[in-house]
């Protein structure tokens, strides 16, 4: 579970990358968090994820203050990053064990979800060599193995699919809605709108750090009136976002 109560942060006192945003992601659903470039998503992620602290708000994850108390906090979820590009010159095996020591994963249960994460995203081959040698799909593989490994509640993936192949993609798209499923919380962004639509339980667009929809696809086609695509609604409405107005919370819109 998220909550993300009235949170803003500004860049160098100019740009207000979040602009008061409020948003519960619950315990159950995989939530989509969608916006064009520069958006405010991956800005929105590192304060859920308590790597920049919010200007004003509060983010509570799984119960906990993620400013008041922090290390509790980051061990109850799973982050990856937009950047796969992390300790390259440790080899694959290097990185997945250092990531287990830090979540206190115990060496037989590590042994066991490395081969089990490893052979599902075909990674296996590669993990004695150095992640300087991997190409970009590797490293988010990687990278993704790592986060799953103790096993988090929630997992928080910031563009979790770009690089990956269409197998590992529909093996993620797999394993999210099987954590949704089991009642747990997958919160991830994308530009892959058709993916956002065949997986998400609520979606979030956010355009020029502020919430203009939450909600379903099929609360957003009855505001539209549409029958159409994600894609086509996504495009009319961050078109319309003149960025003078806040959308509202739990589908509706400015």
């Amino acid at each position: 579970m998220i909550r993300i109560e009235n949170v803003s942060k500004t860049y160098n006192g100019k740009v207000k990358a979040v602009d008061n945003i409020t948003l519960d992601i619950r315990d159950g659903e995989i939530f989509g968090f969608l916006g064009p470039n520069g958006a405010g998503k991956t800005t929105t992620i590192k304060l859920v994820t308590g790597i920049l602290p919010p200007d004003e708000g509060r983010i509570v994850v799984n119960g906990l203050d993620i400013e008041t108390d922090p290390i509790a906090a980051k061990k109850t979820f799973g982050y990856v990053p937009d950047n796969p590009d992390v300790f390259l010159r440790l080899k694959g095996l290097e990185y997945l064990k250092f990531m287990a020591e830090i979540y206190g994963v115990p060496g037989d249960v590590r042994r066991t979800r490395i081969e089990e994460l490893s052979k599902r995203f075909e990674l296996s081959d590669a993990l004695t060599d150095r992640i300087q040698s991997y190409s970009h799909g590797m490293r988010q593989k990687l990278v993704l193995i790592g986060a799953l490994l103790h096993e988090p509640a929630l997992w928080i993936l910031d563009e979790p699919m770009t690089g990956l192949d269409p197998k590992s993609s529909f093996q993620l798209k797999t394993m999210m809605r099987a954590h949704a499923d089991a009642g747990k919380t997958v919160f991830f962004s994308t530009h892959v709108l058709d993916v956002a639509e065949k997986v998400c339980d609520r979606v979030a667009i956010v355009d020029r750090g502020r919430i203009l929809f939450c909600g379903t696809i099929d609360e957003m086609r009855a505001h539209f009136a549409s029958s159409g695509s994600l894609e086509s609604m996504f495009l009319e409405l961050t078109a319309d976002n003149g960025g003078e107005s806040a959308g509202k919370e739990n589908g509706g819109l400015s």
